[in-house]
């Protein structure tokens, strides 16, 4: 039997026990039992794994999920680390990224705002957050980063920058020309059936998961994300809603995306 730490939260109305049978899906066709057995003071959901396949189970859940690094040591310059935003709206000049760590101290992920500036605004000096609603980059999303220094670990911090791939699925995302809502704290299937109710299937091409309780909803083209929170917000009212909308991020950071 082994005990890990996902990098998956738990929040708002989501229990784990809701959890469990979404993570045992992941394990189908494998030998193994899973149980969620808790949560980290951060709120990482901790689960156990037993049985013949249990270690390929770990390695699966780890490509589709993420297991939480074990310690500050484990950390290397230029790896790349995923994790949750937190904290957005109390910093204006850093991003912070949880990623899990809390051996043997907890050590979160610091994007400067200069970094933000160069990957995301073509240097433009946007404030953190002017960049932070343009990119929807909101308390629980996860992100993936890179560590470029790690002299300020003992500080409980590691400097980083978005990830090549990160960068590459904003891009991706603007150059789609195409509204996305992002909900944040609604598991996939609530979401589809917030859809199905409200009637918006027309609207809407598809729902992309961004985590299990992270979700992006790709409008259909002239459909705008904003109109849908009104219809979508009351089936799911506890979950946070935020309007990725290319036509603005172009508009104001004035490059092509190409």
């Amino acid at each position: 039997m082994q005990r890990v730490t996902l990098l998956e939260k738990v929040y708002g109305p989501i229990s784990f026990r809701t959890l469990e049978p979404n993570l045992s899906s992941l394990c189908k066709g494998l030998k193994v039992s899973l149980k969620v057995v808790g949560e980290t003071n951060r709120g990482w959901v901790q689960i156990e794994v037993s049985g013949d396949d249990e270690n390929a189970a770990l390695h699966y859940i780890d490509q589709k999920v993420g297991l939480a690094p074990a310690s500050i040591k484990d950390l290397e310059r230029f790896s790349v680390v995923r994790g949750k935003v937190f904290s957005s709206g109390k910093s204006r000049n850093e991003l912070y990224v949880d990623i899990g760590i809390s051996s043997p101290r907890v050590c979160d992920a610091a994007v400067p705002l200069q970094s933000l500036q160069a990957q995301l605004a073509d240097g433009k000096k946007l404030p953190l957050q002017q960049i932070i609603r343009l990119f929807c980059l909101y308390d629980h999303l996860p992100l993936e980063v890179k560590i470029v220094d790690l002299e300020d670990a003992q500080k409980e911090r590691v400097v980083t920058m978005l990830s090549e791939a990160q960068l590459s699925q904003i891009t991706r995302w603007i150059r789609s020309s195409v509204d996305r809502l992002i909900v944040l704290g609604a598991l996939s299937s609530h979401v589809e059936r917030a859809i199905k109710a409200s009637k918006h299937s027309r609207d809407i091409i598809k729902v992309e998961r961004l985590g299990l309780l992270e979700q992006a909803i790709v409008c259909k083209v002239g459909t705008e994300a904003v109109g849908l929170i009104p219809k979508l917000g009351r089936r799911i009212p506890k979950a946070t809603f935020a309007t990725f909308c290319p036509r603005r991020i172009k508009r104001i950071v004035d490059r092509s995306f190409s």
